[in-house]
């Protein structure tokens, strides 16, 4: 016990001129390394002794966060078998706690500084970027395996929709769209189906999503409800025999844009008529009497009510229990609003996969919650549209 008592009694006359806590606990762990080695190779170190059971074999470094500071241990290593000191054994707890709350915080959409000032208030030194990327690696697992899972039963209605995001490529910041699928099955559950992050919107980019989706068992899909992103209704079109429902708020907004500011509330007025009517008949009927009534102050409004008409009523060919979600993508905006939220915070993305990392995780959250909450969509109609009892709609052919 002699060079403990030395390191100890030099440490106490240290006093003020150095951290006497911290220096004590370092040469108290040391110690107790030593100790428990000794105890495990059966005699000290370097000792000649016919009794010795196993013998040292260098050491491996380790950096061990206390509320003191960082001290950084030297563990010795074995020849045989390993050795890990015991009174590290409670901090694999802490470590792992450690790493639930960063991970939680980033998914929160904290800031890397908020996280550092998070792990400080815990008690432990800050943490750096890459040391929050490195933990946050770990929900990865998580999160494709929940991209990745067989799609089982029919989906009656898909909800697809993109948000845009900053990431580097190759030293530039660049926007990329991720998108999104969500279907609800004939038991009126809601899911999360698919996510995907993609340079722009171009129909390839789209058919491949959507050829992902039916790969991993998707089916039964009777109605697909987007904005006019342009290439969305060619890929429908190919990957489904599908109807395309127009999301009828972001037309409600492109057509108002056709009229003066004192005219859109007397035009959206006379424009939603139609979507109040109780039958298709009625509603196609509706629709061409105000696009007559609208023809003479606004030809190009009325143009576009013509192009547009077939597209934005298609919701109503479908159960009338439906019609309310059905008609836009409005399920799908809360979603992506909510992504932006989070998102924000981060602001350029490293790389794609940090954007699947994220929004994955998201998403992984937000299925989980529907999971437990009750059905999204009424019973009626469902079984039928699986079964084709309803009226098709006419097809979109690619």
């Amino acid at each position: 016990m002699t060079k403990p008592s030395m390191a100890l009694a030099e440490l106490i006359e240290k006093g003020a001129d150095g951290d006497i806590v911290h220096d004590l606990l370092a040469e108290i762990s040391k110690a107790i390394m030593d100790f428990e080695v000794r105890q495990r190779c059966g005699t000290a170190y370097g000792k000649r002794d016919a009794e010795r059971t196993n013998s040292r074999n260098g050491y491996r470094e380790r950096r061990w966060e206390t509320r003191v500071g960082t001290i950084d241990l030297q563990i010795p290593k074995l020849r045989q078998g390993s050795y890990f000191p015991g009174f590290l054994e409670p901090r694999r707890t802490a470590e792992k706690a450690l790493i639930a709350v960063v991970q939680e915080a980033y998914i929160q959409g904290v800031s890397t500084r908020s996280v550092d000032h998070l792990v400080q208030a815990m008690g432990m030194t800050g943490i750096s970027k890459s040391e929050v990327s490195r933990l946050c690696e770990e929900i990865d697992e998580r999160v494709v395996a929940f991209l990745h899972r067989p799609i089982e039963g029919d989906w009656p209605y898909l909800w697809i929709d993109a948000t845009y995001l900053k990431v580097r490529r190759a030293g530039r910041i660049v926007s990329v769209a991720a998108i999104i699928a969500v279907g609800v099955n004939t038991d009126g559950v809601r899911e999360v189906l698919g996510l995907a992050v993609g340079t722009s919107e171009a129909e390839t980019f789209w058919t491949e999503f959507l050829r992902s989706l039916t790969r991993r068992g998707l089916r039964g899909v009777k109605l697909v409800i987007s904005d006019s992103h342009s290439g969305i209704k060619a890929s429908v079109g190919k990957v489904f025999t599908a109807t395309w429902q127009r999301c009828r708020v972001h037309f409600m907004r492109n057509a108002l844009a056709y009229a003066g500011k004192g005219q859109r509330k007397m035009i959206h007025a006379l424009i939603v008529t139609a979507f109040a009517q109780e039958t298709p008949e009625a509603a196609r009927a509706q629709w061409n009497a105000v696009t007559e009534q609208l023809r003479a102050k606004t030809p190009q409004l009325a143009d576009y009510l013509d192009e547009a008409r077939d597209d934005v009523l298609a919701f109503m060919t479908f159960p009338k229990a439906h019609r309310t979600q059905i008609a836009s993508t409005n399920p799908l905006e809360r979603l992506n609003a909510e992504i932006k939220r989070r998102t924000n915070v981060v602001g350029i993305f490293p790389n794609d996969e940090a954007i699947i990392r994220l929004a994955g995780a998201l998403l992984l959250e937000q299925n989980d919650e529907w999971q437990v909450q009750r059905r999204y969509m009424t019973l009626e109609g469902l079984q039928a549209l699986s079964t084709n009892e309803t009226t098709q709609p006419v097809a979109i052919t690619g």
